[in-house]
Parts: structure tokens; C-alpha cells; sequence
């Protein structure tokens, strides 16, 4: 098979490919691939700052591994892909800063790795430009050292069709049928649905090698094998399992959500219900310059005859968006985070084929001052909204934190439970466990509750001018932060 390490660059400069004949010395790793990997890491380190508190999503895939605190209830759309994940590091570790390091640190290896399957079908410096794209979204940046799922189903993606598009040109190629495997298997493990939808034009294309076929399909089961098993042992079978699931969703069914992710660009991390204006132009510009650089690619790519690497990435990619463009009704822009990584190979092509255009003369010299601009913009909008949505969310993690503290100082310490108002990633910073009556969280009752105030400390959460549930109303009121916490008897005899 013909490898893109060291390809003689005659022929390739129009057409951003390597030339079909070419049969270079096989290397570890590209030096571009490794730079912008590289790059990757270090932009999270320093950027997105290893400190910065664990999320709402992030305590209850944390706390599935945790020996610090007990495990959150576990809703019927979670995979365990990501708690396994993070487990290396949170099952023996309370430690923040080093969980979002062992994080950066592997998820840049991961990058490096899905860029380099395609190196045999794109040219080095295209193929870093599409890794360099994908890498400097301020989504990805934000949710690369995060313990949340999304960012490695894109990554599994990347790799799944550059392996699928490897084992195409030459059967013959082991690592890639394992690479196809593993890239459906890591998809799956993360977020099986996704997985589906993202695999659904590398399915069509098996439909006639039955050997692709049977591979696609085993990584996709061995990847949500536990989810599955998981739904006949706690949720009541698969069927139920998936419809808990669309209905925590709100629904799945027929909902136009392009203005609400468009809208979310801005840094809202979740979109629910998604209300107010969309953000300025200038920020949104780059998410409609995407399909028209696509397009651009997608043709070049005919044109020169070498469709698949370009085109089955691209199908993938608008597969992948469909549920979160069409089928639900809110918006969060880490569920795009496997389409901007597959549509980063097509656009990266559209842009080096802007760039190749004009051959001679002033034209070029324009066209790549353009070009350059018009990214060094793009980076500008990227980082501006990346600190805004720093702030915000670093906000809100301050306030759980201050809120723990509170409740510390009120009493209310390990063993303990927590339920009301924002009662799950209070709960984990405050080292309690969690239990909610009623919502998606939903996980026990109000007799529950009274029965186990008896036996351990109990608090319930409220926002002033809330009032408590019934079984809470005799309980003693006490402010916790920006919260009130209204504290079993148990706790108050304590003190």
C-alpha cells in the first residue's frame, strides 16, 4: 500500500494526494502530525488551565470510578466509556489538576494517532492542516482534558474511516482492519448512538464485502456490549433503556436545532432550553464557511480522482450531525464534535485547493495572504470565546465549590446525602451521594429520603424563594453559599 511519509511531492502539489505509485520508508510519525498533537496538549494546558473544577456531566462519570465519593445515579442515555477512561487516575486520585493532565496528555496522543491512519491517502502538510482546524475549535480545546465522552467518539471517527478507507485501497493492510475495529469499538464504548450514526455510510459501503461488514458490526457490539447488558440488569431491557433515553432528551422526533446550535457557538456548553439572540456574526461565521470549504474539497477531490478519502469522511460527518441538527430539541456544542472532525479532511483540501488555484503572479500572492488572514481571524474568535466560556463555566463550578463548603461547615460531611436544587455536583464536591425524587435524575422518593434522614445526614438543596418538598418543610433552613440547605434533625442534634 502506498504510504504518505515520504512520497515524492510530483503530482501530489495540485491534487493535495499522494501519487498511487509511491512506495516511501514507513516512520513512526509525522513531524506536522506530531507538532499540532503537540501543540494540542500544551494549548490545553496552558489554556483551558488543568484547575478548572469538574462540570456537572464530568461528577457523574467521575464518581462511577471514584473512591472518594459515592457513585451519582447513572441515566438511561450514559455510557461507561469515559468513567473507564478516567479511571487510571480518579479511581486512586481527588486530584483535579492531575485527572485534566493525564487527560490533555491523552487525548493529544489520540489526535496524533486517528491523523496518522490517513497519512497513505493525504498529503502530510494537508493532513496536518485538517488536525490543525479541528484542534484550535475553542469545543475542541474546551472538552479535550474534560472526563466527557464526545471528544473520543471523534477521535474513534477519525480513525474508523481512515481505517475503512485503508482496508478499501488494500486488503491486505492488518493494522487497519484492527484500526476499524478499535475505531467502532471506542465510538460505542463512548456513546453507542453516536456510534451508530456515525458508522451508517461505512455500513452501506460493506453491504457488498462482507468481511468490512462483520467488522464494523463486531466493534460496534464489543464497544456497547456493557451498555447493553447494563439495560437488561438496571434499566428494564434495551428497549426501555432507549426509550428513557429519548425521552431525557426531550423526544426524539423531528426538531429543527440548527439555530439552537447556532446560537450555543457562542459558549453556552448546554442550550436547554435554548432561548436569546445568536452571538455575533463574527463568531459564527466559520460554522457556514464549513460546508461550502467542504463542498470545495468534495469536488477537488473528484476531480483528481481520488473521491473516497475525501467524500466518505464528509457522508460521515452529515450523518453524525443529523440527530443533533434534526432530531432533538436543544443544542450543545460538544455533540458536533465528531462532525467538525470528520469534516476537517474535506475542508482542509478546500483550502489547499484555494491556495494552489492561482499558480503564478500577484493572484497567489493574494489568494494566500487571504487565506492566512482569514485563519488568523478565525483563531482570534476561537480563543475570545474559549476565555468567555472559561469564565462562565469556572463560575459555576465556584459556586458548587463555595456551596460544599458551606454545607461543611453546617455539618453535613461524609456520609451524607444530598438532594434539591443542582444536588448532584454539589453532592461530589461535598463528598456526599445524591438522590433526587423527580427530573431526569429521578432515583428514589420522598419516603426514601424521610427514612434515610434517620440513619445519615441529609440536606435539602433550594434557591431562595423556593419551597422545599413537604417532607423538608420541619427541617432546619440554614444558607450554604447561594443556596439555602435545609438540614435533617439528625445533623442539627449532631452539631
Amino acid at each position: 500500500m502506498a504510504d504518505g511519509s515520504n512520497v515524492t511531492m510530483t503530482g501530489a502539489s495540485r491534487t493535495g494526494f499522494p501519487p498511487r505509485t509511491a512506495r516511501p520508508r514507513h516512520r513512526w510519525g509525522e513531524p506536522w502530525l506530531a507538532a499540532v498533537a503537540g501543540a494540542f496538549t500544551l494549548a490545553q494546558l496552558v489554556l483551558v488551565r488543568p484547575d478548572l473544577g469538574l462540570g456537572w456531566d464530568e461528577t457523574v462519570y467521575v464518581s462511577q470510578v471514584s473512591g472518594h465519593v459515592p457513585a451519582a445515579f447513572f441515566s438511561a442515555p450514559r455510557a461507561r466509556g469515559i468513567s473507564l477512561l478516567a479511571a487510571p487516575i480518579a479511581s486512586w486520585s481527588d486530584s483535579t489538576v492531575l485527572l485534566r493532565v493525564y487527560l490533555a496528555v491523552l487525548s493529544g496522543l489520540g489526535l496524533y494517532f486517528a491523523l496518522r491512519v490517513w497519512r497513505a491517502h493525504v498529503m502530510p502538510r494537508v493532513l496536518a492542516l485538517a488536525g490543525a482546524l479541528f484542534a484550535s475549535l475553542w469545543v475542541t480545546l474546551f472538552y479535550g482534558p474534560q472526563a466527557m465522552p464526545n471528544y473520543w467518539v471523534a477521535v474513534g471517527a477519525l480513525a474508523c474511516v481512515g481505517c475503512v478507507v485503508r482496508v478499501r485501497t488494500n486488503a491486505g493492510d492488518r493494522a487497519a482492519w484492527w484500526g476499524v475495529f478499535a475505531g467502532a469499538a471506542l465510538m460505542a464504548w463512548m456513546r453507542p448512538m453516536d456510534a451508530v450514526y456515525v458508522v451508517l455510510p461505512l455500513l452501506v459501503l460493506a453491504l457488498r464485502r462482507p468481511r468490512l461488514l462483520a467488522v464494523l458490526v463486531a466493534g460496534l457490539l464489543a464497544g456497547a456490549g456493557e451498555w447493553v447488558i447494563e439495560a437488561y440488569m438496571s434499566y428494564g431491557g434495551l428497549a426501555q433503556r432507549l426509550s428513557d433515553a429519548s425521552r431525557i432528551q426531550g423526544g426524539l422526533g423531528l426538531h429543527l436545532a440548527v439555530v439552537d446550535q447556532l446560537r450555543s457557538l457562542g459558549g453556552r456548553t448546554l442550550c436547554r432550553p435554548c432561548t436569546g439572540p445568536a452571538p455575533n456574526p463574527a463568531v459564527t461565521l466559520w460554522w457556514f464557511a464549513l460546508p461550502v470549504l467542504a463542498a470545495l474539497g468534495a469536488v477537488a477531490a473528484v476531480r483528481a480522482r481520488r473521491a473516497l478519502p475525501v467524500l466518505l469522511p464528509l457522508a460521515c460527518a452529515v450523518t453524525a450531525a443529523v440527530p443533533y441538527l434534526f432530531l432533538i430539541g436543544y443544542a450543545a456544542p460538544r455533540f458536533l464534535l465528531p462532525a467538525y472532525a470528520l469534516l476537517a479532511l474535506p475542508v482542509a483540501h478546500g483550502l489547499a485547493h484555494l491556495l494552489r488555484a492561482p499558480t503564478r503572479g500577484s493572484a497567489r500572492t493574494v489568494a494566500v495572504s487571504l487565506v492566512a488572514a482569514c485563519l488568523a481571524a478565525h483563531l482570534a474568535v476561537q480563543y475570545v470565546v474559549l476565555e468567555h466560556t472559561l469564565r462562565g463555566s469556572a463560575a459555576h463550578r465556584d459556586n458548587w465549590s463555595r456551596t460544599a463548603s458551606a454545607l461543611h461547615t453546617l455539618g453535613v460531611r461524609p456520609p451524607c446525602l444530598l438532594s434539591g436544587y443542582e444536588a448532584v455536583p454539589i453532592a461530589f464536591y461535598t463528598g456526599c451521594g445524591s438522590a433526587q425524587t423527580g427530573g431526569h435524575d429521578a432515583s428514589t422518593t420522598a419516603a426514601a429520603l424521610t427514612r434515610a434522614a434517620h440513619r445519615t445526614t441529609v440536606a435539602v438543596l433550594a434557591q431562595p424563594g423556593d419551597r422545599p418538598p413537604a417532607y423538608a418543610r420541619a427541617w432546619s433552613m440554614e444558607q450554604a453559599g447561594v443556596l439555602y440547605a435545609y438540614v435533617a434533625p439528625l445533623v442539627r442534634q449532631g452539631r
